[in-house]
């Protein structure tokens, strides 16, 4: 072993990884050997308390991301006995080992080593210094164990057994778990969640067994910082990642299946961000292209576009589309099929053609959003116990995109709103104007309110810049109010504290009403 490099070995069915930097090799030697043997522990642990659950609960829920996690707790306060059915050692799923929290986290350490850079104050010492990869990861890996812990704990705290292993359906209320040992147990109870996820899409013809092509989950496992990078795939994901990437000085390519860049959002903030990217940032945008095939070399990638066009780069991250997790669940034996992107059809409570089986989360499609699936996960456990659900989900949900800067929305956008004949105004505060913008040096960015013209009633806020996706929730507030208090003079008339970003909202709001006539 040699120190100043992450370490991995296999202990038992798990992978254990050891960080060494900065400590001398003999005792990274110790100190891995120690980590590996607590690993066993665990393991020896999690064996003996599995062999110790019942078999019958009034609840099963299949996953432990946030759908599965609210839904389960939910279930659990309720009286139900619960018990959550994860197929890694770990809680969490794959919102917390591999998708929002590492993505975001990684975003976040990224851009406060770019803004280190670009600081006047500490320019002579900072330009100096050079990031390796397994440092980005350290600090990733930090926040990812942190907030296994806290999940486990809310499990371990409302008595929710967690059963690790694969879970498939043998009937409409029984399942085998496939456990980590290689044992099937059955198990039975009166309703069934399936909260699974999703995984990124991989077409057959792409080679994804060779180390310069990733996906959304293993470009978390590079091995080095690239000094290019093509991102084949322009939503959500790649676009986060190309301005995280760009963000420690690689050349990024960003080739986008569209003919603009995230089409779902207002045109103006879309284009905010096309502009940005491609002029502020230097990344390099390809619209309205699709791949033909990819050529890997020994030293790098090569993407056919079906344009004639070709892009090489040391390596390939492959951001585009996702599949529900449903292959190994054993849906034929109850008749249910996912459709060609391994989603499963519910109804408007989350149902099944068997009224006790429900599905969330990203395994029934749109919107696949973490804090969506927890709030279905509460629906589902609500109308599990009562029977029914009085409340009913938000249609407006929030939209966070991470890209530096950010990029949050709710409601309609103007393209909508024009299509629907609906009447509307629209007020503007940039950011370069705010006192709190000035002092910070965030200068980049727009609050932007869509209101109609005669009630006054908040349509739509989009924002773009630093916090967009806090700032956005002042709004979200005020728009979810019935009539009159959904009003943009909410804005006008309230005070805000001064300096600060919140200061928007009666910025836009007085922007937006002074075009009234």
């Amino acid at each position: 072993m040699t120190a100043g490099r992450k370490e991995e070995v296999t202990v038992g069915t798990w992978q254990v990884r050891w960080n060494c930097t900065g400590i001398p090799a003999s005792v990274a030697r110790e100190l891995f050997r120690v980590a590996c043997s607590l690993r066993i522990l665990k393991e020896i642990v999690h064996y003996q308390s599995s062999h110790c659950m019942k078999d019958t609960y009034d609840v099963i829920v299949i996953g432990s991301g946030p759908g599965g996690e609210g839904a389960s707790i939910k279930a659990a306060k309720s009286g139900k006995s619960v018990a959550v059915v994860e197929r890694y050692l770990d809680v969490g799923g794959g919102c917390t080992h591999w998708g929002t929290i590492p993505s975001k986290t990684l975003i976040h350490v990224i851009q406060q080593y770019s803004e280190l850079r670009s600081s006047r104050l500490f320019d002579k010492v900072i330009r100096t210094l050079k990031l390796e990869y397994h440092e980005l990861m350290t600090m990733v890996d930090t926040v990812v164990e942190q907030q296994v812990r806290d999940r486990q704990g809310f499990y371990d705290r409302n008595s929710i057994d967690v059963i690790h292993g694969e879970a498939r359906f043998l009937d409409e209320h029984t399942i085998s778990v496939r456990e980590h040992e290689g044992n099937d147990r059955r198990y039975t109870a009166e309703a069934f969640i399936i909260a699974t996820g999703s995984h990124p899409y991989h077409p057959e013809d792409v080679d994804f067994d060779n180390p310069f092509v990733v996906d959304s989950d293993t470009i978390l496992t590079m091995k080095r910082i690239p000094e290019t990078l093509t991102i084949y795939g322009a939503g959500v994901i790649g676009s986060e990642y190309a301005s995280a990437f760009r963000g420690i000085g690689i050349k990024v390519n960003l080739v986008n299946t569209r003919m603009r860049m995230l089409e779902f959002l207002d045109d103006e903030i879309s284009d905010a961000l096309s502009y940005h990217m491609r002029d502020e940032k230097g990344i390099l945008i390809r619209q309205n292209e699709e791949y033909e095939r990819v050529e890997v070399l020994d030293d790098g990638v090569i993407l056919h576009l079906k344009t004639g066009k070709k892009i090489k780069s040391d390596a390939l991250l492959w951001a585009n589309g996702r599949t529900g997790n449903t292959e190994s669940l054993g849906l034929e034996t109850l008749g249910l099929e996912s459709d060609q992107r391994g989603n499963i059809s519910v109804n408007a409570q989350y149902q099944t053609t068997h009224p006790h089986i429900y599905a969330i989360g990203d395994v029934v499609g749109f919107p696949a959003l973490a804090s969506a699936a927890y709030d279905q996960g509460r629906f589902v456990a609500t109308h599990i116990v009562e029977g029914n659900c009085e409340y009913n989900l938000i249609k407006d949900f929030p939209t966070g995109i991470y890209t530096n800067p950010e990029i949050s929305s709710v409601g309609k956008t103007e393209r909508e709103l024009t299509a629907d004949h609906i009447p509307y105004e629209v007020g503007r505060s940039f950011f370069r104007n705010l006192a709190r913008g000035q002092i910070t040096g965030k200068t980049t960015g727009m609050l932007k309110l869509l209101f109609h013209r005669d009630s006054l009633e908040l349509l739509g806020i989009h924002c773009f810049g630093q916090n967009a996706s806090e700032i956005v929730h002042i709004g979200q507030a005020i728009m979810s109010q019935p009539a009159p208090h959904n009003n943009i003079k909410y804005f006008i008339t309230t005070t805000f504290n001064y300096p600060t970003m919140a200061e928007a909202y009666r910025v836009a709001a007085l922007n937006g009403y002074n075009r009234l006539f």
